[in-house]
């Protein structure tokens, strides 16, 4: 049989985190929320992008052309400030030797009319909103998730007691088999029985034992660690507030508020493909230098400014075609609009029939250990005075370890549902105490 074993120094290098302290961590640390801030930064730079469109474009260019086109020499000639008399000669004209030319140029273009920039600037700037208010939701979900993980460290420590326990108590029971059987008041079926009961017990420990490892090793990976974490501090409360408070966060919950941004994006679509119809008006410019022989050079030198007006007047009906695309888009962001807002009042509705679930739950795994205590305990004693057959009482051990395991995850459970009821309404960083960044990035 191969056994592996966690070295307890591993385990004392694990990082310990009370729930506060695990969340405001994993805000920092954790892979998605990073991911989800370099989506941002990604959208604040297309802000930028869209800018560039209303901005002067400038360009340099430096140009090397040798040719004996008739057309191409005569112009290099006058830009070049050496044309002379002879040049008019129509050999010369008709049939140049080779010549050579070298063009250096300045040149700028400045926008004035550019409807659709304007149109794609804004909405730029609204989906970088969307996108930072997604982020705040990115959050709250990480934060719900590492308050799941970090109860489920304690649970599964708690179940892990609860299992040696049971590892104590079949110990027990197998004894006091023992004992009656060496004075011959029982039989040894029961020690079998007894010994099979510790047998199943530590099977229990064992997987215990695992699912606690596992729990911190969840909690690490929402940490952003490469290892497990471990849990510090004492559970902290979770006090539950009004419904109207949590219906009224519900509604106005980041997914929801960055879905609206996009709505209005989907409607600004519709302008911007109507700005197709509309004219490009800009100015420009340039400056420059020709030479027969030199990179660079200046043996001739020109300039030149502009002011031009273009107009698409037909593009095989492309425009229409965009133009409906745009229209069905927005009734499509629309629905999901909607359908999210909807979604949100059953997620709300949900979160709150599972904490009275669970609320009532809790009580009735407490009235559960506390009979299958005092029904062990009575089962036992009948056994001890050979009222009872030791069956009865690994039955009773069983319905007590249940009920054990059973109150350690409804406790879970209760927790865990009112940190729902923060998650669905938007509030758990609040409920935690824990100040949202509300500065744009």
């Amino acid at each position: 049989m191969l056994v592996t074993a966690i070295p307890t120094s591993a385990r004392a290098q694990e990082q310990a985190f009370t729930l506060t302290d695990a969340v405001q961590y994993a805000l920092e640390h954790n892979n998605e929320i990073r991911a989800a801030g370099s989506s941002l930064s990604a959208k604040k730079d297309d802000v930028g992008v869209a800018r560039s469109h209303l901005l002067p474009k400038i360009t340099f260019e430096e140009r090397a052309l040798r040719t004996n086109n008739p057309t191409y020499v005569f112009m290099s000639k006058l830009n070049q400030g050496l044309f002379t008399q002879q040049d008019f000669a129509i050999n010369s004209l008709n049939h140049p030797d080779p010549y050579n030319d070298f063009l250096t140029q300045f040149a700028a273009e400045q926008p004035i009319f550019v409807p659709k920039a304007w149109v794609g600037l804004d909405m730029s700037k609204r989906e970088h909103e969307a996108g930072s208010i997604e982020l705040a939701r990115k959050k709250e979900e990480i934060a719900f998730k590492v308050c799941q993980a970090w109860l489920m460290v304690h649970t599964a420590r708690a179940q892990l007691n609860v299992a040696l326990k049971g590892v104590e108590d079949a110990q027990e029971h197998y004894r006091i088999a023992k004992l009656r059987y060496e004075a011959e008041l029982g039989m040894y079926a029961d020690t079998l029985r007894a010994g099979t009961a510790v047998a199943e017990s530590r099977q229990r420990k064992v997987t215990a034992d695992k699912q606690h490892n596992l729990a911190r090793r969840m909690l690490g990976l929402l940490l952003g660690l490469s290892g497990s974490a471990d849990v510090a501090g004492e559970i902290p409360d979770f006090p539950l507030k009004d419904v109207e408070e949590y219906t009224s966060s519900s509604q106005t919950r980041g997914d929801v508020r960055s879905m609206e941004l996009r709505y209005e994006n989907a409607e600004k679509n519709i302008r911007m493909s109507e700005t197709d119809y509309l004219p490009y008006v800009g100015v420009g410019g340039g400056y420059q230098w020709n030479d027969p022989a030199n990179l660079f050079g200046s043996s001739g030198d020109n300039w030149q400014v502009s002011a031009f007006l273009r107009w698409n007047l037909f593009d095989g009906a492309k425009r229409e075609y965009e133009r409906s695309k745009a229209k069905h888009q927005a009734k499509q962001a629309q629905e999901y609009l909607l359908g999210m807002k909807k979604a949100a009042a059953y997620g709300l509705y949900q979160a709150q029939l599972g904490v009275e679930e669970a609320k009532a739950n809790l009580e009735l795994a407490r009235e559960a250990l506390s009979t299958a205590e005092e029904g062990t305990r009575l089962v036992q004693m009948r056994y001890e005075n050979s009222f009872s057959p030791i069956v009865d009482l690994l039955d009773a051990q069983v319905v007590l370890d249940r009920a054990r395991a059973g109150l350690v995850a409804r406790e879970n459970d209760y927790r865990v549902a009112v940190l729902n009821l923060g998650w669905e309404s938007g509030t758990i960083l609040k409920d935690l105490g824990i100040a949202q960044d509300e500065k744009k990035e």
